[in-house]
C-alpha cells in the first residue's frame, strides 16, 4: 500500500462518498475507486459497504481509519518537521472556532500569523464546541477555540483557559423588563426565548440552569449562529441569553445582568503533538494574550 491509497480511502471515509472524495483529492473518481479497490485487495478486506445511496465503513474500515489517520498525518509532517528544524515554518494550519468567541480577535491574530509565516496554508472554520473537540482529537483540526460550562472538563487535548464569561439577557428596548437593573432566570420563564438547538453544548448549560432552579422555559426559536439572536431580539420576537461581551457588540437591544447567570469558560485546545505551524501559532497567541493581560 502507499500513502496516496491511504489518503483516498480516508477521504471516502470522511465524506461518505466516492464522488466527493475524488473532488476533495482533485482526482477523477475512476482513479480513486481503483486505488481504494487495490488497497482493499492488499488488505484482504472490504473497507466500505457500497449501496446506491451511500458509502459506510465496515468494522474493518473503522479499524483502518483509526490506524491510517495518524499514519497519514505523520507522513505529511515529515517535510514540515525537517523544514522547521532548518528554521522554516510551512505546511497547513487549520483553526476552528465557535461563533461567539470573544476572548481574541481571531481574524487579526491569523493575519499577524500569516505575516510572520507566509508559507503556511491557513484554513479556518466555524463550528460547535463538541465538533471542534472531536476534530482536534482526530487531528482534523490543529487548534480549536471552544466554550464550555462550569463543571465541564476538557478531556484528551491540551488546553489553555482564555476567559470566564457570565451570560446576560438581551431584550427588545421596549420590553417591559428592559428597564430593570437586574433579572433572574425566574423572570424569563414566561417569555419567548431564542437559543441554540437542544442537545448542543451552547444550549446545554442554559437548559441545566433553568432545570436546577426548578423552572421550565419556552425556546421558540432555535438558531445556529449567535448573530441571529441579535436579529430576533431587535425585531421584538424573543429574549436571548448571550455572553456579556457578545451582547456589547449588538445594536438595538437592551442588556440586563442576570443574578443567577450561567457562566461559560473559553478555551484554546490543541493536540499533544502539534505541528510546527501549530506551535508557531500557539506561541503568537500567547504573546497576544500576554499583551492583552498587560493592558488590563
Amino acid at each position: 500500500m502507499n500513502l496516496k491509497q491511504l489518503e483516498y480511502a480516508l477521504a471516502v471515509a470522511e465524506t461518505g462518498s466516492f464522488t466527493r472524495a475524488a473532488e476533495r483529492c482533485h482526482v477523477v473518481q475512476s482513479a480513486l475507486s481503483h486505488q481504494v479497490a487495490r488497497l482493499e485487495g492488499q488488505l484482504g478486506v472490504s473497507l466500505f459497504e457500497r449501496t446506491s445511496r451511500r458509502v459506510c465503513l465496515t468494522p474493518a474500515g473503522e479499524a483502518f481509519v483509526l490506524s491510517a489517520r495518524p499514519a497519514v498525518e505523520a507522513a505529511r509532517r515529515i517535510a514540515d518537521d525537517v523544514a522547521a528544524a532548518c528554521g522554516q515554518v510551512r505546511g497547513r494550519l487549520t483553526i476552528g472556532e465557535i461563533s461567539s468567541l470573544t476572548a481574541l480577535d481571531l481574524v487579526d491574530l491569523l493575519a499577524d500569523f500569516h505575516g510572520h509565516y507566509p508559507d503556511v496554508d491557513v484554513r479556518w472554520l466555524t463550528a460547535k464546541s463538541e465538533l471542534l473537540v472531536a476534530d482536534v482529537l482526530e487531528r482534523r483540526l490543529d487548534v480549536g477555540f471552544i466554550g464550555l460550562w462550569e463543571g465541564e472538563g476538557v478531556q484528551g487535548v491540551q488546553h489553555r483557559l482564555l476567559a470566564r464569561e457570565a451570560l446576560v439577557a438581551v431584550l427588545p428596548p421596549t420590553h417591559r423588563l428592559a428597564g430593570h437593573g437586574q433579572l433572574t432566570l425566574a423572570d424569563l420563564v414566561r417569555e419567548v426565548l431564542v437559543d441554540f438547538p437542544e442537545g448542543t453544548g451552547a444550549r446545554r448549560q442554559t437548559d441545566e440552569a433553568f432545570q436546577a432552579a426548578g423552572l421550565h422555559r419556552r425556546v421558540q426559536f432555535e438558531i445556529g449562529h449567535v448573530q441571529l439572536v441579535e436579529k430576533f431580539v431587535q425585531r421584538g420576537m424573543a429574549i436571548g441569553l448571550v455572553p456579556e461581551r457578545v451582547a456589547q457588540g449588538f445594536d438595538g437591544v437592551a442588556v440586563v445582568q442576570l443574578l443567577d447567570a450561567p457562566v461559560r469558560h473559553l478555551y484554546a485546545i490543541w493536540s499533544a503533538h502539534p505541528t510546527p505551524a501549530a506551535r508557531a501559532f500557539l506561541e503568537l497567541m500567547e504573546q497576544r494574550l500576554g499583551a492583552i493581560d498587560g493592558r488590563r
